[in-house]
This record gives C-alpha cells, sequence and structure tokens, in this order.
C-alpha cells in the first residue's frame, strides 16, 4: 500500500458524535454537538472537549464551568448534524430537533432523555490552544438508560446504535470483532486461538 504525506491535520478518526448540553448563569440552555471529545482519566474520572471560542455555547460554559455530555445514537443522527450547522443564538434547537430535557443531579445543564448515557461534568480547567479552547472537566455523575440492561444487569450501549463521525461523515458502529483483552485470553477447553 502507498501512502500521500499531507500537511499536518486533524485525522484521529471516528469520533464520538456527542450532543454537550449547557446553560448559562440566567438559566438559558443550549445544545449543541461536538466530535472532540473524550475520555482522559479514569481515577478521577475526567474527560475533555474542545470548543471554538465563537460558539454560542462556549460563553456559557465559561459562566457556569458546568457541562453534559449526552451520548448520541443513529436515530439521533439529524438532530446530530442540525445542533452543529446552527447556533442557539438564532433558533432554539430543542424545539427545532424535538429534544427532551431532563434534570440533571449535580449541574444546570440539562440531560436529554433521548441519549443512552448521559454524562454531568464540571469544568476543572480550560486550555486556550488556537482554534479551540480545552475543557477539561472533573465526571460528577453518569446516567444509563436502563432499556439497554441486560439480564445480568450489564449496560448494553451496542444496543443503542452508536453514533461516530468520520472525516465529515456519521456512520453507525459495525459489528463487535472482540473483547478487551481477547488476544491474550488462554482458549477454553483445548480450542486453539485465531488470529
Amino acid at each position: 500500500m502507498a501512502k500521500q504525506e499531507w500537511k499536518p491535520g486533524n485525522m484521529l478518526y471516528p469520533l464520538p458524535a456527542v450532543l454537550i448540553t449547557c446553560a448559562d448563569k440566567e438559566g438559558r440552555e443550549n445544545v449543541f454537538t461536538v466530535a472532540w471529545a473524550g475520555t482522559i482519566c479514569t481515577n478521577p474520572p475526567m474527560v475533555s472537549i474542545s470548543v471554538r471560542p465563537e460558539r454560542f455555547s462556549h460563553g456559557m460554559i465559561m459562566q457556569t464551568k458546568e457541562f453534559v455530555i449526552n451520548l448520541t445514537t443513529e436515530e439521533m443522527a439529524y438532530a446530530v448534524d442540525f445542533c452543529g450547522v446552527r447556533s442557539g443564538r438564532d433558533v432554539d434547537k430543542f424545539e427545532i430537533c424535538k429534544l427532551t430535557r431532563e434534570k440533571a443531579s449535580k449541574v444546570k445543564a440539562p440531560l436529554l432523555a433521548e441519549a443512552p448515557v448521559c454524562i454531568e461534568c464540571k469544568v476543572k480547567e480550560v486550555k486556550k490552544l488556537g482554534s479551540h479552547d480545552l475543557f477539561i472537566a472533573d465526571v460528577v455523575a453518569v446516567h444509563a438508560e436502563e432499556a439497554y440492561m441486560d439480564q445480568k444487569n450489564r449496560f448494553r450501549l451496542k444496543e443503542a446504535h452508536p453514533l461516530a463521525y468520520s472525516h465529515g461523515e456519521y456512520y453507525g458502529l459495525g459489528k463487535q470483532l472482540g473483547t478487551f483483552g481477547y488476544s491474550v485470553k488462554k482458549p477454553s477447553s483445548g480450542k486453539k486461538k485465531k488470529h
């Protein structure tokens, strides 16, 4: 295979396409799309999102230092795209996309009822990086939709059909190829591992 060399750029794909909810000090709420979101620490649980300073929600998060990461599904693809290209300065995205607000337990920003997982966050640090500011946040609560719990009380996110973003396009996740540690797991009852 031959590879072309390109100028430096962001080509780390696929990414989670998440909906971020936030509120300002007056209680005005907004929802917007972020693909640059990630886990950064297990203990304590921490996440990050990158937001352009000119985004309407940037100022809201700077005021309250709180937001909610709402995981998305294939069914939510239209809302995810719309909330990424339209500004809350101009339209009520909750209303247009028929997104249902629910009260969070630790932050003022709402949860989205349609999301299979909602992660309440409190900003610990803001790093100004250039085109984006990085919000580093502590996870203060997690809400998981009971409909995706199995008989053994394990959460089955794959049943929600999570949405991913890759270089300008939205995708559903494909089939499961393995589980964490399967490459080193000892075969049971004499069966050989397939590579």
